[in-house]
């Protein structure tokens, strides 16, 4: 064992300079073994070159997983059951990620024997507190190493220096790659940093990768149909895909229809408020959609209830709370209601939009013509029941305007 107390340390690794530069980091200053973990969610860049780096860097236990169907299915759906956004904007795509990462960190811990695990979020970010707290609900006892808030490297030149000084290899050139600070995965990518720190700055059109302008997409409307069974898609236009087939199919979709575009001052955990820009197609069309199917479906209380209860929902998710009692005390409740929520909707794409053209259950409809009908309803619904419920209803503001002597 190390000086620091720690035998080894399984780190959070993507490959690039700041986790390779952790990577040199904990081995010279903890002294200690380390194992990478290199997660595909869907991220849309090769994560293999990864492997090479570690093995260079000396590290003998490397993990390189493809994790895109257990996202989708395990994390993405269940928090599309919710209907989940953050401040009435965000779609949470990388909030929702993290709870995965944090969970292989952990059973990758176990498996190799590692008492600490470690990660590149920085002080300033949530990220940090949703690795973390993930992290103590699933291993309570596990040493967490945040580098950001130890070393001093907290400036590019520093961190080009320390590179330099210990041969880590860096590109000179950006050849082409994007001036922002970006996360990718199957949901989302996103885009902070450079001019988007000004929020009066309207973003480049060059910066947006998975999309094309409104202005730019096709001048004919795009029409899908989105099967649901217990409120997640299991099919697109009548063909059976799985949650991370469905995701990557409505990400092109709806990149190429101008869809999923966002540009969002949100207030961070921490206390901070980040401008930052979003491109979700697939998300923005899923929750529609669900909206769509459930409002044929579900009682209204119950969807009533369930609007009250997402935005603590998706708080939870934003704060890192995902592996808390109450948000699993929330999924329940949501899936419960999700047994109904089947049936087909069919959706017009055209030009960043996207509208609701048609719904159906053949099993479980709440819509009844017969009652709705503004023609002869046969006596499905006694209007004059309307007078009752409405005097009813209005009792106790008549007893009120009495008192004022209105």
């Amino acid at each position: 064992m190390s000086a620091s107390g720690v035998k080894k340390v399984v780190l959070a690794y993507s490959g690039g300079l700041d986790t390779s530069i952790i990577l040199k980091w904990l081995q010279e200053e903890y002294g200690c073994e380390v194992v990478t973990f290199t997660a595909d969610i869907g991220q849309g860049e090769e994560v293999e070159p990864a492997r090479a780096k570690a093995q260079a860097a000396g590290v003998k236990e490397i993990y390189i997983e493809d994790l895109t169907e257990e996202f989708a299915r395990d994390f993405v759906f269940p928090m599309f059951r919710a209907n989940a956004i953050y401040e009435g904007e965000y779609l949470l795509g990388t909030s929702i990620a993290r709870p995965l990462i944090t969970k292989r960190l952990i059973e990758i811990a176990r498996e190799t024997g590692a008492d600490a695990i470690s990660h590149g979020a920085t002080g300033k970010g949530n990220d940090q507190v949703r690795f973390e707290l993930g992290a103590y609900a699933l291993m309570p006892d596990v040493k967490i190493i945040a580098p950001w808030r130890e070393w001093d490297l907290l400036s590019r030149e520093k961190l080009m220096k320390y590179a330099e000084e210990h041969g880590i290899p860096v590109e000179m050139k950006r050849k082409g790659k994007s001036p922002y600070s970006m996360d990718a995965n199957l949901l989302h990518i996103s885009y902070e940093g450079y001019d988007l720190e000004d929020p009066w700055c309207e973003p480049s059109e060059e910066m947006w990768r998975w999309s094309v302008s409104p202005e730019a997409a096709p001048d004919k409307p795009t029409y899908i149909e989105l099967t649901f069974e217990k409120g997640d898609v299991t099919a697109i236009d009548g063909v059976a895909m799985s949650p991370a087939k469905v995701m990557t199919e409505l990400n092109r979709v709806g990149g190429a229809n101008g869809i999923g575009r966002d540009d969002i001052v949100e207030n961070r955990y921490v206390g901070m408020k980040s401008r930052g820009c979003y491109e979700t197609p697939g998300g923005t069309i899923l929750l529609k959609a669900h909206r769509a199917i459930e409002s044929l479906t579900l009682d209204r209380e119950s969807a009533h209830l369930k609007d009250e209860l997402m935005p603590k929902y998706a708080e939870l998710v934003y704060n890192g709370y995902w592996w808390s009692p109450e948000r699993e005390m929330l999924q329940a409740a949501i899936d419960q209601t999700q047994e109904v929520v089947n049936g087909v909707v069919r959706l017009k794409l055209y030009k960043g939009g996207i509208m609701v053209v048609g719904r159906k259950s053949e099993t479980h409809s709440l819509f009844d013509e017969s009652i709705a009908t503004f023609e002869d309803d046969a006596g499905a619904y006694d209007q004059k029941d309307a007078g009752g419920f409405i005097k009813l209803n209005a009792l106790r503001l008549r007893v009120a305007a009495r008192r004022r002597g209105s």
